[in-house]
Parts: structure tokens; C-alpha cells; sequence
């Protein structure tokens, strides 16, 4: 048992030390993966990834809301769902009409999906995330990790407990899933 699970274990059963000790453990990991999914935003992006780190920690750590993470593999995903959301906040926030955002209608190739996330179509993927999660949650959270946790494949894979060959076919399902999502609500807005 690693040491973050073992913490995570303790802190279910409401140890407030271990709480505290949590952090620490996992500070610079989840900065890594903040510092890889930043690297893919558009050049002039204001935040950091310490900044993402930390607004996502006081997320997870909400004192209204008890979070009990049964193991690494949930923690992450909780990680990676909370920088999602930040960062879908954050380009709803910069497109805003009253903030002088000039939407721009941007045709994307399946490639273009695959491999980063354009700051315009954040709103769109995040449409179509949310459609997808009801269809197939464990193809969601694999996309989740690889593109909001900056995980490669096979590491997002492996936290699922997804074989590599499962983990490639629902990679391949989510990619074509969502671009066909996407490119519907681009026809539907036009």
C-alpha cells in the first residue's frame, strides 16, 4: 500500500492529522500534472499551475462538502475533475460577451481532439463531457484523466485498472464520441 493511500484510508476514518499530511505527499504530483495540462493552453494563459493546484485543493478539501477518497486511482480522479472545472470556469469567464470575448467558430480536425484541448472549444468539450458521462462513465474518466490530469494512456489506464488493449478501444470510442458531439453542436449553433 502506498503512502498516499494509506494516508487516504486515514483520513476516511476521519484521522485530521492525516488530513493534514495529505498535501505534502501529493503536492508536487498533481503540480506536474497541473504544469502538463497548462503546457497544451494557448500562449498569454494567467494561470499558473501552483495557482490550479491550490484552487483545486480548496475545492477537493471543501469543508461543506466531506470528501472521503477510497483510493489513489479516486483521489486523481477528483484532482483531475477539479482542474477541469477550473479551467472550463475560467474560459467561460474570458468569452463572456460583457467581457469582450469575439467568439470565433473554429473547425477542428479528430487529431485536434486527440492530443490538446483548444481554450475556445473548452466549452463545447465540457457540453460534451457532461453528455458522454451518462453514456459510458469509465470511457469519461479516462478522457478526464488524459486531458485534465495531463496522464498519458496507459498511466490513466492503469489507475482505472483498465488492460492497455481496453483502455486504447475506449480511448478511440471517446475521441470519435466526442468530436461527432462537438462538430453537432458547431452545425446546431450555425
Amino acid at each position: 500500500m502506498s503512502d498516499v493511500t494509506r494516508i487516504l484510508t486515514a483520513v476516511g476514518q476521519g484521522d485530521c492529522k492525516a488530513a493534514e499530511a495529505l498535501l505534502p505527499v501529493v503536492y508536487q504530483e498533481l503540480r506536474q500534472l497541473a504544469a502538463r495540462r497548462l503546457a497544451d493552453e494557448q500562449p498569454g494563459q494567467t494561470l499558473q499551475a501552483t495557482a490550479l493546484v491550490h484552487e483545486a485543493w480548496l475545492r477537493m478539501v471543501d469543508v461543506d462538502y466531506v470528501q472521503h477518497w477510497n483510493s489513489r486511482r479516486h483521489f486523481f480522479g477528483a484532482a483531475a475533475e477539479a482542474m477541469r472545472r477550473i479551467l472550463v470556469d475560467n474560459a467561460r469567464r474570458r468569452d463572456r460577451q460583457k467581457r469582450g470575448a469575439d467568439w470565433q467558430r473554429v473547425s477542428i480536425e479528430q487529431d485536434d481532439v486527440a492530443d490538446s484541448v483548444n481554450e475556445d472549444l473548452l466549452e463545447s468539450l465540457d457540453e460534451a463531457l457532461q453528455k458522454f458521462e451518462q453514456i459510458d462513465a469509465t470511457a469519461f474518466e479516462l478522457v478526464k484523466l488524459r486531458y485534465f490530469a495531463g496522464l498519458s494512456l496507459r498511466d490513466a489506464g492503469r489507475l482505472h485498472e483498465i488492460p492497455p488493449r481496453t483502455a486504447d478501444r475506449l480511448w478511440a470510442y471517446a475521441k470519435a464520441w466526442l468530436l461527432r458531439e462537438i462538430q453537432r453542436d458547431s452545425a446546431d449553433s450555425e
